[in-house]
């Protein structure tokens, strides 16, 4: 069981997806490929299809306090437009199209609202990233949906976000972006935050986080491990190297294997319809090698 035990009923979702499949398979911003948009909901669809226990998303809010999906800086690539979408009223980014997709009836793609995802998906697990800087309103939204056992949040560790979540009365889940040990015993002293876990960084094979011990240290803390598999565009390894691309194009063994070996309790990937059916033949004892000899 993941969380303080005084936190059982609020993580009794999420430990009830663990007792089915460990490693999780959480993905990136859902899966947009083909004419399916990232944060939207056709891909958070298009994730829990292919398998995935969790999706992560990013969440943004309107100058006029409105909530979306989306990654703020792909402006440009999405919709041709230079300014940030928090810089938006609501209704200037519900004007907003997808300029290289539209949905099946050629209407315009449009961002999506959070409140849409949410109601759309109500037994899906979600991994909320990015959203930590309107925490002080944002929290009280999500009390407003049946979210909070299903909701696991994110946030560095920083001061700010760490005070807000340890005063909200409603105990989301929360696993924090740490990258050191000390980031670790940091986020452990606000003992009323419900921490179930950590996403660990780690560069390279040397560092602390990439031992079993280490991951079997957090077990002995009643928190799970969320290593990244995901590659960014700034090409900076999330976890050590051992990603989706080694994983797709080389040997999944070399990749999404040694998390496994690890000890990985959540893999986040952008390629669940390859992770999925790995993971699971992994799970079933099959060799070393059983992907890329397909």
């Amino acid at each position: 069981m993941f969380g303080q035990p005084r936190f059982v009923e609020q993580n009794s979702q999420l430990n009830a997806a663990f007792e089915r499949a460990r490693p999780l398979v959480a993905v990136h911003r859902g899966t947009g490929l083909g004419t399916i948009a990232e944060n939207t909901q056709p891909a958070v669809e298009a994730a829990l299809r292919q398998g995935a226990e969790m999706v992560e998303i990013d969440v943004v809010e309107s100058t006029d306090g409105e909530f979306f999906l989306f990654h703020d800086g792909y402006e440009p690539m999405h919709f041709g437009i230079q300014e940030n979408i928090r810089t938006l009223d609501a209704a200037s980014i519900r004007a907003l199209e997808y300029r290289w997709c539209s949905t099946a009836s050629n209407e315009a793609y449009r961002v999506a609202t959070l409140d849409e995802v949410l109601r759309q998906n109500p037994n899906a697990l979600f991994n909320v990233d990015r959203s930590w800087w309107y925490w002080e309103r944002l929290l009280p939204y999500l009390d407003s949906y049946d979210v909070m056992g299903r909701a696991v949040l994110k946030s560095p560790v920083d001061r700010e976000p760490l005070e807000l979540l340890a005063a909200h009365p409603v105990k989301y889940p929360f696993a924090p972006m740490v990258r050191s040990h000390e980031d670790v015993l940091r986020v452990l002293e606000y003992t009323e935050i419900n921490t179930v876990g950590m996403e660990l960084l780690a560069e390279g094979p040397d560092h602390d986080f990439a031992s079993p011990d280490y991951v079997a240290w957090l077990h002995s803390r009643g928190l799970f491990a969320l290593l990244n598999a995901i590659n960014l565009s700034n090409r900076v390894p999330l976890f050590c190297g051992w990603d989706d691309e080694t994983s797709v194009l080389a040997d999944p063994d070399s990749g999404w294997g040694r998390l496994i070996g690890l000890g990985a309790d959540i893999i986040q990937t952008d390629w669940p319809g390859l992770l999925v059916p790995y993971r699971n033949a992994v799970l079933q004892g099959a060799p070393a090698g059983m992907l890329a000899s397909q």
